[in-house]
């Protein structure tokens, strides 16, 4: 049995002896005299935990002779371990004593050190350098040449022992660097830092050798441009390092860490430097390599190349990535070894996020390859093409979703394959594609469902959720159609929201959304029956404290408030109080250190402590999910305010919630998260009223300012070479999140909003210039044709510089530039006055081409509403007679019913005023207004009353001429006529 007692009184001795002084001199005395090498060790060890706390209340006649002997272990210890040991302990007592002035004999002694003929004492010198540096570095900044000439030597040394503390010792300068002497001195350092690696690998120190790659990771973030000439070395280091197989994957992993780094911090300098291709291509040889198996923690070499490829896509612009990639795939994609075919196929879905842009003008090349592999013998190569579509259909929209009958029978062939990773796969580019398809889905949809609720009920977690994400994109896309669906699903959905063990809360997150998914669709009068009882098991899941489950949960919520509306208002007061303490989370890096506890006990004590150069360092954690998590929190925070309406009044709305997005725009780091925010405010700005939402104008007007500079804390870079021609990559997500916001202040404002626009302006157009991308220059002009909606003739200032700018893109090979073209010359004309008017025979040139049958629908559409608001306000300076035949041929509108309203109303216009040049194309225009009247679409009321009118005024000046025409129309088409002729 224990003895209880006698165990308290020991503790109670060591309690004692942590708070005794006296413990420093009995502890260097062991590190002194202690025979074992490992009691020496441990003494240090303890030391250095308590000497802070301790040092002061000692007989200060002591310092001297205290520090002499831990100078003296330094040097004179035949343990290496000690050795160092002893230096962590002066490292200690030096951050205090050293500032204070109380130790002018340290430095001058580790100077000499530096210089001794002794290696052991050159080696522990650069040790104690390296720690004194991270802890006393600005005392250490007058001898930062010293220093640098101690660690070059260092490097250049004739003892290994001494390189490769000299190695460890070398990233410590970085943070202390300012001036452009000391630029240079640092670059010196990294040519024999490489051949101090390099020799370090040919030893077996691949653990050693790693460090370079972690000081150039340092440089390369650095925000002075350490790096130089020395880029291209470097780079060639990395890949002839991740090339080689003979190394740790953890070796490989650190080497394409740095090229990584490089394209993210640097890829001005890649291009420049001609390293692209070089680095492209060894990605791609690494790719085609087996996986590995590895532990859960670690990452194979393969994956790390994906990764390389996928930040040099999203950094660089497309043309240096995209036709290497495409050119490795089309070379390689037949293969023998499977592993080359599945890289071939594997490469054009890493990169399709970045290179977005210039693979859906080459979409039909890249699908003939990757819809192959679909049929592919090894399932390797099955599960990249699953892979591959899926980010296609994430990234490649909208061109992607114009192939789904190619695409989705290959989908669903693999739906049962034997594999089950590759069934994932398939599931996962089914969940994705489905997610942007609209009524194209309902032929599939019998099929599909059947598919999909038998996998839903299968044993495997991952490919149940995998499953519940595709019947989300189903059901969204389905809408009304999945009514017949909805029972099934949600039936078994309950069985998934009571989950609490941990390995089955992220099925219970999934399940959580697809509830709220198939509520949005199917309906109120559907869901509302089932809902309080999944809204219950929702809110109970934030007790089991999982970040995805609490971010699927806000989420779910959004869905309930656009489900009830006004209605919500019986769940706000539990579910508000969620949504802040989300927004209360620290999303940021937290670092714990070690410290001793009020009764002053040692903690943890290992004697391997003293080989760690951060020794307080516990516990590093970055917590990555609670982004996506404070976004979904955010976004309900929005929806709630925008469907309740007045129901959301009695929560701080414009105080917390307000002031959260705005602090959230300034000082987010992460780009995703500001984007949602965008999203929300915008939202929020078009369904608000001036008056409430005035406090914020001007802090909104700020932080969107920075955004369009690319000025914001999230977007921050240091990369500062010129490119070659002069283009510019930005992130699309975010920028045309950031370019909604405007708009929706102008729709809240009005007029008023002109002066903010005109600080905005600028920096707006900037993105229009010819070599900015596609995607950036249509942004612009959206934005502006949408202010220009709101605000008026407060427009007719900018007219000059926007309306060439809109025609130029009436050119652009993207169908949404001219899109969002036509839109925009069409509420430049109708808002500009005199000033537009200048520019309608260049306007009526560039529309022509739209009107051709080749055309896309919705761009047509577009150019007719252009036309049509042009001859709304300035009729007389258009040649009718001209003009009106092609606008005719054009109608009825199809894809953007937004544009009917200008449309019809122009015709019925023109019909009321008896204008000479519409009536002899009443022929063709009296069953184009019959089909509109039949139609399911809905459309404006006011439209349908003057298509009214101008039937009847047609009937009561012309009843003889219009009796032919309206028989020859289809019987429901004309009753519809009627019925609307009959409300006039």
């Amino acid at each position: 049995m224990p003895d209880n007692d006698a165990r308290k009184n020991a503790e109670e001795q060591i309690k004692h002896l942590a708070r005794d002084p006296e413990l420093v001199p009995a502890l260097l005395h062991q590190i002194r005299n202690a025979r074992s090498a490992n009691v020496r060790q441990l003494a240090a060890v303890l030391l250095r935990k308590k000497i802070v706390g301790l040092w002061m209340k000692l007989n200060p006649q002591l310092h001297a002779s205290l520090k002499n002997l831990l100078l003296e272990s330094i040097t004179l210890d035949n343990s290496l371990a000690v050795r160092r040991a002893s230096a962590d302990v002066v490292s200690a007592l030096a951050k205090q004593d050293v500032p204070a002035g109380n130790w002018p004999e340290l430095l001058p002694f580790l100077f000499q050190c530096s210089q001794s003929l002794q290696e052991d004492h050159r080696e522990v010198a650069l040790v104690l350098f390296s720690s004194l540096t991270e802890t006393i570095g600005e005392i250490l900044r007058p001898h930062f040449a010293t220093l640098h000439a101690i660690f070059l030597n260092g490097l250049r040394d004739q003892s290994a022992k001494v390189r490769v503390a000299a190695l460890k010792a070398g990233g410590t300068l970085v943070g202390y660097i300012e001036s452009e002497d000391e630029v240079r001195m640092m670059r010196e350092l990294i040519a024999p830092i490489l051949d101090v690696s390099r020799y370090c690998l040919e030893t077996g120190s691949e653990d050693v050798a790693v460090l370079a790659f972690e000081i150039f990771d340092e440089l390369i973030e650095s925000p002075v441009s350490l790096l130089g000439q020395s880029i291209p070395v470097i780079v060639h280091f990395a890949l002839e390092v991740a090339l080689n197989s003979k190394w740790e994957q953890s070796t490989r992993y650190q080497a394409l860490q740095t090229i990584s780094w490089l394209a993210k911090y640097k890829p001005k300098t890649l291009v420049k430097h001609k390293l692209v291709p070089a680095i492209i291509s060894s990605m791609c040889q690494i790719l085609s390599e087996e996986d590995f198996e590895l532990d859960e923690y670690s990452v194979s070499a393969d994956r790390a190349a994906a990764e390389v490829l996928d930040t040099m896509a999203l950094h660089l612009i497309n043309k240096h990535v995209f036709p290497h990639v495409f050119s490795f795939a089309l070379s390689n994609f037949q293969r023998s070894e499977y592993s080359i075919r599945e890289a071939a196929v594997m490469s054009l879905g890493i990169i399709a996020e970045g290179c977005y842009e210039i693979m859906r003008s080459n979409l039909t090349d890249i699908l003939n390859l990757v819809l192959q592999a679909f049929e592919d013998q090894e399932k390797a190569v099955r599960g990249a093409a699953g892979f591959t579509i899926g980010q296609f259909a994430e990234h490649l929209q909208p061109e992607i979703v114009l192939h789904y009958e190619r695409v989705l029978p290959c989908i669903f062939k693999v739906l049962t394959d034997p594999n089950a990773e590759v069934q994932e796969k398939a599931y996962y580019a089914l969940a994705a594609f489905c997610e942007h398809l609209g009524s194209e889905i309902l032929p599939f949809l019998p099929v599909l469902m059947e598919r999909l609720v038998a996998t839903l009920q299968c044993s495997r977690r991952d490919l149940q959720e995998t499953c519940m994400s595709a019947i989300c994109s189903t059901a969204a896309a389905a809408q009304s159609a999945f009514i017949p669906y909805a029972p099934g699903v949600l039936e078994l959905m309950k069985s998934f929201l009571v989950l609490t063990a941990d390995e089955d809360l992220p099925a219970r997150a999934r399940a959580t959304e697809l509830v709220g998914i198939i509520g949005t669709a199917v309906g109120r009068q559907y869901i509302e029956p089932v809902l309080p009882s999944f809204v219950e098991a929702a809110i109970s899941g934030f007790s089991l404290d999982y970040t995805e489950l609490r971010e699927y949960s806000h989420g779910f919520f959004s869905s309930v408030a656009e489900i009830l509306e006004g209605d919500l208002e019986q769940y706000l007061p539990r579910l508000v109080p969620l949504a802040y303490a989300t927004c209360d989370l620290d999303d940021g890096t937290t670092v714990d250190f070690e410290v001793e506890n009020e009764d002053g006990e040692f903690g943890d004590v290992s004697s391997d402590d003293g080989d760690d150069n951060n020794q307080n360092l516990r516990n590093v954690s970055i917590r990555t999910g609670v982004l996506d998590e404070k976004a979904a929190a955010t976004q309900a925070l929005g929806a709630f305010a925008l469907h309740s309406k007045g129901a959301f009044m009695p929560y701080p709305f414009a105080c917390v919630v307000m002031e959260l997005y705005l602090m959230c725009l300034k000082s987010d780091s992460d780009k995703d998260t500001v984007a949602q925010v965008c999203t929300c405010l915008a939202e929020i700005y078009r369904h608000q009223d001036a008056k409430a939402m005035e406090p914020f104008f001007l802090l909104t007007s700020e932080e969107v300012l920075k955004l369009l500079r690319q000025e914001a804390t999230c977007q921050r870079t240091d990369d500062t070479d010129d490119e070659d021609d002069g283009q510019l990559d930005t992130d699309q997500a975010l920028m045309d999140a950031v370019a909604d916001v405007l708009p929706a202040m102008a729709t809240c404002m009005g007029p008023s909003f002109e002066p903010i626009f005109s600080q905005h302006f600028e920096a707006l157009m900037k993105f229009s210039k010819e070599s900015r991308a596609a995607n950036d220059r249509t942004m612009v002009i959206g934005c502006v044709a949408e202010i220009a909606r709101a605000i008026g003739s407060q427009i007719i200032p900018y007219i000059p510089r926007v309306m060439p700018v809109a025609l130029q893109e009436l050119r652009s090979a993207e169908a949404a530039n001219r899109r969002n073209a036509a839109y925009c010359v069409g509420q430049l004309c109708k808002n500009g006055g005199v000033k537009a008017e200048e520019f309608y025979g260049s306007a009526l040139a560039a529309l022509h081409p739209l009107f051709s049958e080749g055309e896309e629908d919705v761009v047509r559409d577009n150019a007719a509403g252009a036309v049509a608001r042009m001859i709304t306000t300035q009729s007389q300076a258009l040649p009718l007679s001209q003009v009106l035949p092609v606008l005719v041929r054009a109608l009825p509108v199809k894809a953007d019913l937004e544009e009917a309203t200008a449309v019809y109303t122009c015709l019925s216009n023109l019909i009321l005023a008896s204008q000479p040049e519409i009536l002899p194309l009443v022929p063709q225009v009296l069953p184009i207004f019959a089909k509109v009247a039949a139609s399911t679409d809905e459309l404006p009321e006011e439209a349908k009353v003057l298509i009214g009118r101008a039937v009847a005024h047609l009937l009561s000046h012309y009843r003889d001429e219009m009796q032919p025409l309206l028989s020859n129309i289809p019987a429901d088409q004309a009753n519809a006529l009627a019925a609307i002729v009959r409300k006039i």
